[in-house]
């Protein structure tokens, strides 16, 4: 059921015009069975003065590449009515030609482009206008039978307007089909979506949702959950189960989907999803086609239905049908993609965006998490589309050249260049031990700035959650995951990987960050103490180390570990015995996994930062007290210390740390291995030799 958002105590805080619009607007855009992400468009048409004092005709409506949901008053595009009306009377009109004839039109260049569907508004004579794209509504236009269950449904209150792309002839097509009924409440588009309208905002939001349930409730009465998707074939896997595949499977799914460009992987395992994929259809439902044209551009025109027995349990016979799947799908997208391209098309990646598995659930693939999680949320439309559609009659969908068109349609790939240019670590993924730290912070933030996904591990998750929290908030939803992490125990680095696998599909930089220090001459110098620096240091930066060459070789799109050493890695640090043989067992360590890895494209650097006292907690422990007495100052005269010892006079920061550390992650670095950069400021001591 549609749920009536509308807040009339709200709505009167309005100021009259736009503001009305981007309200009713984000209502509709709020339910995603009303309105698909960056689907759906709305209009107002309202007077204006414009530069010269006069009034003027405009509609405001949505502008490309923005969603209902979400979007602002800076949104939508301004068009004056007095220059689009004639158009009505010509014959045809290319998108082309449409596109630059708009532009023209607008009432300020800064506006963004107009709607693809700006004339099907423009064309009808009602002030508010909403096209949306209803489950329900969908259903009825994608059934076999639709146009004649739509009659019963509504009588001679509709306009059935046969599946044509947006543009000129549509928009052209269904003003004239609601010229010639005067009883029309509304369009139906086949294989489409809606038109609704009305004289006030509110009053076109509620019809809006009064036409939806009236299919909904025609619809719903006509469902049998016995019988839907032709019944259930396999029962779903228990959650931990269903956890403890995913684990193994999506980092293997990753690196098979990112073998051209990396993918952020996501799974879901809702009610809705769980139903489908277990059904006895569901092989043959999902490879009819889209329910809806603009799924195309985010879900391809069908997903990889994987054959597979849930209740085999068998994880080697899902991983080997997975890969194959993969496999055939890329080359029949390949296929697909050459029996349809039109001249200066260029491919997309072939790999499937949805990928469907029995028992399991539906994996879902992206540039970032947020465009996995929208692929994602299409197919829950799909399948609520195919759930009304099949309950009415037939699920059918468009044409493979058809689907191919929508997909590679220059008017549709417009709204994907408004996208950000990619940095340089898009679609990846960092973990960073000791991540809400000065260094480890400081290396998250830089590394979110160039565009990755960042794990933060810690001890103190508090501080970690805090942290994700506040740059969430900054960088969007799910950007930034905290996992509890002592690096000491082996089963809690094998559960944060597990977390971050179950977030993102696997890992492609790993910051072995974790730290302390103790300070004791060497004498004085306790198993307990040498222990602690030896296990964190050492066992910490093997474990860490060991668990991500796993996932990465399982990935097999190679990866970058950085270890965070220290100018002790590599100088005798004064009462510092313990902690500097752990510090410069880890170089080597870093060494000797980079010897392993090259073979499979991990590459292992080191970065040996010095006296970062900045936002540290090892330094504002006992830690800041003991090196203030082997040098026999107090501890505040530590900074200006350690900064008159470099030969560059400069304290180091962990910033600059966070910048070699994504030095070594990135491109630039693409060719070293097993190498060591000192950033310290230059201390003579511990230049290597």
């Amino acid at each position: 059921m549609p749920a009536n958002l509308w807040d009339q105590a709200k709505a009167k805080e309005l100021k009259q015009g736009l503001d009305e619009l981007v309200y009713r607007s984000n209502l509709l855009g709020t339910d995603r069975s009303v309105a698909n992400w960056g689907g759906g468009n709305t209009s107002m048409k309202t007077t204006v003065t414009d530069f010269r004092g006069r009034e003027v005709e405009v509609m405001w409506v949505k502008g490309s590449g923005s969603d209902l949901a979400t979007m602002k008053a800076g949104n939508f595009t301004g068009l004056r009515m007095e220059d689009i009306r004639p158009l009505i009377e010509r014959e045809a009109m290319t998108d082309e030609e449409m596109v630059a004839y708009l532009a023209h039109c607008m009432i300020d260049s800064k506006h963004p482009r107009a709607s693809i569907e700006t004339l099907l508004h423009a064309f009808l004579p009602f002030k508010h206008v909403d096209h949306t794209h209803p489950d329900a509504i969908i259903s009825l236009c994608c059934a076999d039978n639709g146009r004649e269950l739509a009659k019963e449904i509504y009588g001679d209150r509709f306009v059935w307007v046969p599946y044509v792309r947006p543009g000129f002839t549509l928009s052209k097509m269904i003003a004239e089909g609601v010229r010639s009924n005067p009883n029309a409440e509304l369009v139906l588009m086949e294989k489409h979506g809606l038109v609704t309208w009305g004289e006030t905002s509110e009053e076109c939001y509620r019809k809006t949702l009064a036409i939806i349930q009236e299919a909904e409730d025609f619809i719903e009465a006509r469902v049998n959950n016995d019988t839907l998707y032709g019944g259930p074939k396999h029962e779903a896997l228990p959650e931990e189960e269903r956890r403890a595949l995913l684990a193994q499977l999506l980092p293997i799914v990753r690196g098979e989907v990112g073998k051209e460009k990396r993918m952020i992987v996501t799974y879901d395992d809702a009610p809705d999803v769980l139903q489908f994929v277990g059904s006895r259809d569901a092989a043959e439902l999902s490879q009819v086609g889209a329910a809806c044209p603009d799924h195309l551009v985010h879900t391809k025109m069908k997903p990889l239905f994987v054959d597979w027995d849930p209740s085999s349990r068998d994880a080697d016979a899902l991983v080997e049908a997975v890969k194959n799947g993969i496999a055939a799908y890329k080359e029949d997208y390949r296929a697909y993609f050459e029996r349809n391209k039109n001249e200066g098309d260029q491919m997309f990646e072939a790999a499937p965006r949805v990928i469907l598995i029995p028992g399991i659930g539906m994996i879902n693939t992206g540039k970032s998490h947020a465009m996995s999680r929208v692929s994602g949320a299409l197919y829950h439309r799909a399948i609520a589309v195919m759930r009304g559609a099949t309950s009415l009659g037939k699920f059918v969908s468009l044409s493979e050249n058809e689907s191919y068109n929508v997909e590679y349609w220059p008017l549709e790939l417009y709204k994907l260049t408004l996208a950000p240019a990619e940095a340089e670590f898009s679609r990846q993924v960092a973990f960073i031990t000791g991540g809400a730290g000065g260094i480890g912070s400081a290396a998250t933030r830089q590394l979110l700035k160039e565009g990755a996904h960042v794990v933060i591990a810690d001890l103190n998750i508090e501080g970690a959650e805090k942290l994700a929290a506040e740059l969430n908030a900054q960088y969007g939803d799910n950007r930034v995951l905290a996992v509890k992490i002592d690096v000491t125990s082996e089963e809690q680095v094998q559960q944060a990987y597990k977390e971050t696998v179950l977030a993102y599909g696997g890992v492609d930089i790993v910051v072995n960050n974790a730290g302390l220090a103790t300070s004791s001459p060497f004498d004085e110098t306790s198993l307990k103490e040498w222990n602690l620096n030896m296990n964190v240091l050492g066992t910490g930066y093997f474990l860490v180390a060991r668990e991500a060459f796993k996932l990465m070789k399982r990935q097999g799109t190679g990866g970058s570990m950085i270890f965070i050493g220290s100018k002790n890695s590599v100088y005798a640090g004064k009462n510092a015995s313990a902690y500097s043989t752990a510090k410069a067992a880890e170089v080597h360590l870093a060494r000797c996994i980079a010897a392993e890895g090259g073979e499979y494209g991990i590459r292992v650097n080191s970065v040996l930062p010095d006296a970062i006292l900045q936002g540290s907690a090892i330094w504002n422990s006992s830690w800041r007290n003991e090196r203030a007495a082997a040098y026999g100052i107090e501890p505040d005269q530590l900074e200006e210390y350690y900064r008159k010892r470099t030969t560059l006079l400069v304290n180091v920061f962990p910033q600059d740390i966070a910048e070699a550390i994504a030095f070594f992650a990135s491109s630039k670095a693409a060719k070293t291995t097993g190498c060591m950069l000192t950033v310290d400021g230059g201390v003579p001591a511990a230049f290597t030799r």
